[in-house]
């Protein structure tokens, strides 16, 4: 099987290298970023660079892109997708994503899955992309109905292999909900808790509590 990953930062580097560490398959990959590139081939996590003319090869592609630039990539690329190829997105918000890639998929004739690996850390790019970032996580996928149950038994076990302990099935709007709770209160009550006008004062009077509290106020705020 070859997989293609487009985004090679946190969650895209990690899973190539989730991949090669279990020696699953063949991974062509794509980035922005030459550096990125160089590193990735440097330390054996993809065999090729993923291309225009290569893109047709893949069995299985993961868009790890901020939303708006995984709709782009779907719009510009849908064309050159095989009909054999399952593309997954694997953004943190599904409706939006699955409203828009969801009926180019059904014209191009490949399937889609609206996809979120709940891992992160709060520092992102490739340097910091872990082989075990997913070991023990759950992995939500949020299928069509087009999607058959035989193809979700495969994407099923390809998860469980690469190292999460278990794959939810969601809708984008259940997804959607829940996460809006779990993940993006807690970082809009970060970011507004160190962004506190009091904050040179109490400098000196924070600990432990405090550095937990603020952890995922780090992340790349253009994402969020």
């Amino acid at each position: 099987m070859i997989i293609g990953i487009i985004g090679l930062g946190l969650i895209g580097g990690s899973v190539a290298k989730s991949v090669k560490r279990k020696n699953l398959c063949s991974v062509f990959a794509a980035d922005i970023d030459a550096e990125t590139m160089t590193n990735a081939k440097k330390s054996g996590v993809i065999d090729e660079n993923l291309t225009h003319e290569n893109i047709s090869k893949c069995d299985l592609i993961f868009l790890a892109l901020a939303p708006s630039k995984t709709i782009e990539w779907i719009k510009i690329h849908a064309k050159e997708i095989s009909t054999k190829t399952t593309i997954i997105d694997l953004c943190g918000i599904k409706r939006a994503v699955c409203d828009e890639i969801s009926p180019i998929a059904r014209e191009n004739n490949f399937k889609f899955i609206g996809g979120h690996p709940m891992a992160g850390l709060e520092r992102g790019g490739f340097e910091n992309s872990k082989e075990n970032l997913y070991e023990g996580a759950s992995m939500i996928l949020t299928p069509t109905i087009e999607i058959d149950s035989d193809s979700l038994e495969k994407l099923k076990k390809f998860f469980l292999e690469l190292g999460f302990s278990s794959v939810i099935f969601s809708t984008p709007e259940e997804h959607d909900k829940i996460i809006a709770y779990t993940s993006h209160l807690a970082h809009v009550i970060s970011s507004a808790y160190v962004k506190t006008s009091e904050n040179l004062k109490i400098r000196k009077f924070t600990a432990g509590s405090f550095r937990d509290m603020t952890r995922v106020s780090k992340m790349n705020e253009k994402l969020w």
